[in-house]
């Protein structure tokens, strides 16, 4: 198994397990800590984008599969529109969401524009195929699913942080930026790299 099959799995696993094991939150929303400190329609909107946003995780992994496009493309594209519905619901709700999060005007604006740049790379994404440019199909979906998983590295520093900090609000105060800010920019660092490589392949030097 190479190193890109081992990361491509870990990241699939990671990002199913977690949407799976949330699923307890909607059926069991008061078991969930940030649950318990809403109500009303801010309570009804974290939830909706919860749900959204977990159809998102579950299903990004596997439109990196060259197999699948391969042998399936109908497939493909069909589970791409059930993402992207997840992204559009998630991002659009999570953005009202934001406005009344825990942890201050800091958190607010870290969990905003996480929304924001999550719904505007899938729009470009989306808008790259169906132009036909699977290049910048491709790079913008990496960078709309780095934003995706969030919600995987959210609930892995959340709980070092609170202990960390002794404090949920103290976590979710940071939490708001390091869920999101280091995979963009390893998300970045993976494009160029790419990118770095095609152009050496192309000019014979690799």
């Amino acid at each position: 198994m190479t190193k890109k099959n081992f990361t491509s799995g870990l990241i699939a696993v990671l990002s199913v397990g977690i949407a799976v094991f949330s699923l307890r939150y909607l059926v069991l929303p008061d078991t969930a800590p940030l649950l318990k400190l809403k109500s009303g329609v801010f309570r009804t909107a974290l939830l909706v984008h919860a749900a959204a946003s977990l159809v998102a995780l579950a299903v990004g992994p596997f439109q990196f599969s060259a197999r699948l496009r391969q042998r399936s493309p109908r497939f493909h594209r069909g589970l791409g529109y059930v993402y992207f519905g997840g992204v559009l619901i998630g991002g659009g709700v999570g953005l009202f969401s934001a406005t009344g999060a825990e942890g201050g005007l800091s958190a607010r604006v870290g969990f905003f524009l996480l929304g924001l740049c999550w719904l505007m790379s899938g729009w470009m994404a989306l808008a790259a195929i169906r132009r036909g440019d699977v290049t910048g199909h491709r790079e913008w979906m990496v960078r709309n699913f780095a934003l995706t998983f969030a919600a995987v590295t959210l609930r892995l520093w959340l709980p070092t942080l609170t202990v960390a900090t002794g404090s949920f609000i103290e976590a979710y105060r940071t939490v708001a930026w390091l869920c999101w800010v280091p995979n963009a920019i390893v998300a970045e660092i993976i494009l160029r790299s790419g990118s770095d490589q095609s152009a050496k392949r192309s000019q014979g030097q690799v």
